[in-house]
């Protein structure tokens, strides 16, 4: 079997992780952390561009391989166009999406560019793979409810789809012919049903669905109406408090699911009732999307990093066991997923997807 050397990136706010790959297997590891005061010097995310290339590459000179050696590089995709998933070759017109930040800035921008940066010198592909800006929801879900505010998809697609693979072969289904609930339970928090491959329809993790450790999730419309025009708050603040403020921050005062077991541990009657209303969302959300799939669905999988609580995940399984068989996959092995999905272009066995041809450009 001839050996692929994948080089993967992943950019945070205020750290850049990276690994390197020999085919499937990690041989390296690191993450690598930026100040606040080093971060601070640049005005925009795109400006962080050097500095972080270097000193990725300035770690890869201390691993016992060759940048020679590299078959491709793959970097976390940011906010681009709404696209369909897939593993994405970097062009230059993504280059131009991801540095103007098309659908926002975000630190993941930087990772296409940062991999376009380095493989150019190199002369091997740089790619992307299933970045939040997947959109392949079906017509009726876009529908609001209100014209002016179309539903979009911004989701978990990365791990959603590599989890997704993983039962696939566990299963012994085919991704492309079999159908899922997932449940990625994290920071944010993505419910979506995957049909034949496809991410088909989801809640936005930062406006609608469950609430998380830190976001309000969807909320009485009227009551945030008043909220918005009572003068206590500004945009910026509103924001703030939807999206950092809330969940199980807003509730108890933390944003671990470890602490919030230990509260109920030690009889703490308000923490375990905040923990099981988020249970309790979370199950009704996956009942709501069973019904996108008409009932028929080969697994529900449970992910993400609150996965890994095992009094939340009972408190879900016991309400939406009569569904389907429940598939617990705990937390998110972004770094493997990235580049699982660079070498199943580089080893022949999937053809990268051009952005041009994928997105609209016009309109």
């Amino acid at each position: 079997m001839k050996s692929y050397y994948i080089l993967a990136i992943n950019p945070g706010s205020t750290s850049t992780k990276i690994a390197l790959f020999k085919n499937e297997e990690c041989i390296a590891v690191e993450n690598l952390s930026h100040s606040p005061d080093e971060i601070k010097n640049y005005e925009t995310i795109y400006e962080q561009k050097d500095m972080r290339a270097r000193v990725v590459l300035e770690w890869l000179e201390t691993q016992n391989i060759r940048k020679e050696d590299l078959s491709a590089i793959v970097g976390r995709g940011g906010l681009l166009r709404p696209m369909p998933g897939g593993t994405y070759k970097v062009t230059d017109k993504m280059i131009e999406d991801l540095k103007i930040g098309y659908q926002g800035q975000h630190a993941s921008n930087l990772g296409g560019i940062i991999s376009k940066e380095i493989a150019g010198k190199l002369n091997i592909p740089a790619f992307i793979v299933d970045p939040v800006a997947v959109d392949e929801l079906e017509d009726v879900a876009r529908i609001s409810g209100l014209p002016q505010i179309p539903r979009r998809s911004l989701v978990h697609a990365l791990n959603i789809k590599a989890v997704t693979r993983r039962i696939c072969v566990e299963l012994n289904k085919d991704f492309y012919n079999s159908s899922y609930v997932v449940a990625h339970l994290g920071g944010g928090i993505s419910i979506s049903p995957v049909k034949n491959g496809r991410i088909i329809d989801t809640n936005d993790a930062n406006e609608d669905g469950p609430f998380s450790p830190e976001r309000a999730g969807g909320l009485p419309a009227g009551d945030l109406v008043n909220m918005c025009f009572s003068n206590r708050y500004n945009q910026i603040e509103m924001k703030k408090l939807i999206l950092g403020q809330a969940g199980l921050v807003g509730y108890l005062g933390t944003n671990d699911g470890r602490k919030v077991d230990e509260m109920i541990n030690n009889g703490d009657i308000k923490a375990e009732l905040i923990l099981k209303s988020m249970a309790y969302q979370i199950s009704k959300e996956i009942g709501a999307m069973a019904t996108v799939l008409n009932g028929e669905i080969d697994a529900i999988i449970l992910t993400g990093g609150l996965a890994y609580n095992k009094r939340l995940t009972s408190w879900v399984s016991e309400r939406i066991g009569f569904i389907a068989p429940i598939q617990l996959v705990p937390g998110e092995d972004e770094m493997l997923a990235l580049a699982q999905g660079a070498l199943r272009c580089v080893n022949g066995k999937e053809n990268a997807k051009i952005y041009e041809d994928e997105v609209q450009i016009n309109g």
